[in-house]
């Protein structure tokens, strides 16, 4: 959109510019020559980008702007990155070329400016190549050279989810889905706390959004408790500091909205069981060489007067995490009722816990003249350069393999010879043996670790001494592969199971052939795909493999292709085997139509290219009517997915062409299996009580139900029907209020 700006907008542009300049020099004072730099950079983004408006209708140069604002303000960057921010579109958006800003900033601004930028569309969208995962790919390779490149485009990108609002719905989803997928952990790794946690709210707002306003009301409504914990915790902390003569700021937050949500997902407690909803901190102003002790002296001040939760301390101090971050961690009980969250940590940590990586980084970069050590971020990239530097992976096998590292806690094991090895946490003693040398892991049998033996799947952890043992006899299983955590171990694996595989094409291929003939099929990519599908199988070669050791019969392949009668099926063994997506006969008990498979078309509206597309219901989130959906193109067919389901937002953060608008017809009347997980203190006759519930009371109909009991507690997932999601959450409160019932959460 390109529109002239009036007179007031260019006032507003001019005073956007001001406010940056005074914020950079808050930061520190400004070189003339970074000044004349700044000045340069916005007057050429200024005139480039003049006229051109934002999807939201503002002037675009707002953009770079903010961007150049976050930089300074919120993770702390300096002249060089508000430069690069202000530049950071030019070359995507308008006619000046990275020649020209190296001819006036220098190589490495338009390094930087490179880094940031996005490759040129001219990749062919292919069914397996991905226009993100090549951006992403030029992402970490950018970055390997230059770190700023990553701190802008988290800078960039927190800019883009604040203004997402005036983008079209599949729009809102493909960035949110692309943030989830890197930037979210990539502000992680670096330790950037705050925009992380708003990153996690803005996703959550535009993939979950009947949620998101849920838990927000919730919170809105408990705005009354912070006054009344300020007068009864922070007032006595106060007066008790100020009495022990301290330097301190306070501190305090409530817990976002997407952290709640995750509470009480993972730990199946409802809202008001939240027990850090609330959290201080108290930063104290101490010398560097008494810091640790005095945030213990205060710890113990404050366990005398209010008593802690033993459960609940966490010593990050003795020992810091991965990423630098220190404090201590305690959680208290309030005169009013309320657990509430007391962190404790020196002025020093604070700026490591909010910037984290980052902050060593800046220290570094602010004072070239000390002698300092590799930071944090230097390290880990240089990690992330030798990786991508041996690596002929595709640019999706690519990223996956870094976002592996992004979460991950580290161990540190030792070599006989005591070489230091630094894995991921959880990883086992082949993952230690394809780190020293794939040949050592393919013929690996186990280990001595501490001089004992163990087997190839042990679990290792921090400071044990590993002694890789093998045999020229052993080779990789498909087993192997639940025994390794590392992508490294993973990725060989399975390249020497496709060597192997390989060998079996030619025998498999023509076995494939005879039954095909004698069974009257046709030989075609249509019908490959179909047996793909049918079999859950990912290549040809998996099949020519299976065929050519007997694992696929001639009576499976004609069952697929409907040659032959299905084989009887044990319903009372499907929820172990996650097969609900199968409906059987397309018909209830009470005659009601079952959205089976081939009949879910009527269940959705599509944008109208696509109406021709059979679809289907994604059996990994098991959308009902009234969650709010999103259909992803799969092989032929529109799978139609929840649109805070995992699966789908990675599928639409490395392909954007495959989603395709969706939603529930209205005036349906179907039923959709969908499954109930639930914990109860065990009794006589609570089965009794939950099936009466379901059957009786709610008059709905279940598939499956498996039930265990165990030490008073019993666990169990019930697979029923349903209308709707209105129909479902009724079903779940009913359930919660049978005696003895803990936990009800839909799978």
């Amino acid at each position: 959109m390109t529109t002239a700006f009036d007179p007031h907008e260019q006032q507003e542009i001019q005073s956007r510019y001001e406010e940056l300049v005074e914020a950079c020099r808050e930061v520190k004072p400004l070189t003339p020559q970074e000044e004349d730099s700044i000045l340069r950079a916005f007057s050429i983004a200024n005139k480039a980008h003049a006229g051109t408006r934002r999807k939201s209708g503002e002037p675009y140069i707002f953009h770079p702007l903010a961007v150049a604002m976050i930089a300074v303000k919120e993770v702390g960057l300096g002249p060089i990155a508000v430069v690069c921010a202000l530049l950071h579109d030019v070359v995507e958006d308008t006619d000046i070329t990275l020649d020209e800003l190296r001819s006036v900033f220098g190589d490495r601004v338009a390094r930087i400016v490179d880094g940031v930028t996005k490759i040129e569309d001219v990749i062919e969208l292919q069914s397996n190549r991905s226009k993100q995962a090549e951006n992403y790919r030029k992402i970490l390779l950018s970055m390997c050279d230059d770190a700023y490149v990553i701190f802008l485009k988290i800078c960039d990108r927190l800019h883009n989810m604040r203004t997402l609002d005036s983008m079209k719905d599949t729009k809102k989803l493909a960035i949110s889905s692309e943030t989830q997928y890197l930037y979210i952990p990539l502000a992680h790794r670096l330790g950037l706390y705050s925009i992380k946690t708003e990153l996690e709210e803005l996703v959550m707002k535009y993939t979950n959004p009947v949620r998101y306003a849920e838990i927000s009301a919730k919170i809105a409504q408990t705005a009354g408790t912070e006054q009344k914990l300020k007068d009864c915790l922070i007032e006595p902390i106060t007066k008790m500091l100020d009495a022990e003569g301290y330097h301190y700021s306070i501190k305090t937050r409530t817990k976002s909205v997407y952290s709640c949500w995750k509470k009480m997902e993972n730990k199946g407690v409802a809202f008001d069981e939240i027990y850090d909803l609330y959290a201080m901190r108290i930063v104290l102003d101490v010398p560097l060489e008494h810091e640790k002790e005095e945030c213990f002296r205060i710890y113990a001040l404050i366990s005398k007067k209010f008593p802690p939760n033993p459960t609940r301390f966490r010593d990050w101090i003795t020992n810091p995490k991965s990423n630098g971050y220190e404090s201590l961690q305690t959680t208290v009980m309030t005169p009013i009722g309320r657990w509430v969250e007391i962190q404790i940590r020196s002025k020093r940590m604070d700026q490591i816990a909010e910037k984290g990586m980052a902050a060593h980084f800046l220290y570094k970069e602010a004072h070239p003249e000390e002698t300092v050590a590799d930071s944090p971020v230097e390290e880990w990239l240089q990690q992330i350069r030798t990786s991508l530097e041996s690596s002929d992976k595709s640019a999706l096998d690519l990223v996956e393999e870094f976002k592996e590292t992004l979460y991950t806690k580290e161990i540190y094991l030792f070599t006989p010879q005591g070489e230091t090895i630094k894995l991921p946490a959880r990883s086992t003693v082949l993952d230690f043996a394809f780190a020293i040398h794939t040949d050592l892991g393919i013929h690996c049998i186990g280990a001595k670790v501490n001089a004992k033996v163990v087997p190839i799947g042990y679990r290792l952890h921090s400071g044990e001494q590993v002694q890789v043992l093998t045999s020229r006899n052993t080779m990789p299983s498909e087993e192997w592969l639940g025994d390794v955590q590392t992508s490294r171990a993973r990725v060989a694996i399975k390249d020497f199971l496709r060597e192997q595989k390989k060998a079996y094409r030619d025998k498999g291929l023509s076995m494939l052939l005879d039954y095909a003939r004698r069974l009257g099929i046709k030989e075609s990519q249509e019908n490959m795909a179909r047996l793909k599908r049918y079999l859950g199988l990912s290549s040809s070669v998996d099949i020519f493999y299976n065929v050519a050791t007997g694992v696929i019969t001639e009576e499976q392949i004609a069952q697929c292709f409907g040659k032959a009668k299905p084989a009887p099926r044990l319903f009372f063994l499907e929820p172990y085997s996650d097969l609900f997506e199968g409906f059987g006969n397309g018909k209830q008990a009470d005659g009601q139509s079952v959205a089976a498979p081939s009949e879910q078309n009527v269940a959705f509206m599509l944008d109208k290219e696509y109406e021709q597309y059979p679809t289907e219901i994604a059996p990994c989130c098991k959308p009902l009517p009234g969650d709010q959906v999103i259909g992803i193109i799969d092989d032929g067919k529109i799978m139609v997915h929840r649109t805070n389901c995992k699966k789908a937002m990675d599928e639409m953060a490395s392909h954007e062409n495959r989603i395709v608008r969706a939603k529930w017809r209205s005036g349906e009347k179907l039923s959709f299996l969908t499954g109930i997980a639930f914990t109860a203190i065990d009794r006589k006759g609570l089965l009794q009580v939950l099936t009466r519930l379901i059957s009786e009371e709610m008059d709905l109909n279940m598939r499956a139900i498996t039930i265990e009991a165990s030490e008073g507690i019993c666990r169990g997932i019930i697979m029923v029907y349903v209308h709707d999601i209105d129909n479902l959450n009724r079903l779940i409160e009913k359930l919660q209020i049978i005696d003895g019932v803990e936990s009800v959460k839909r799978i």
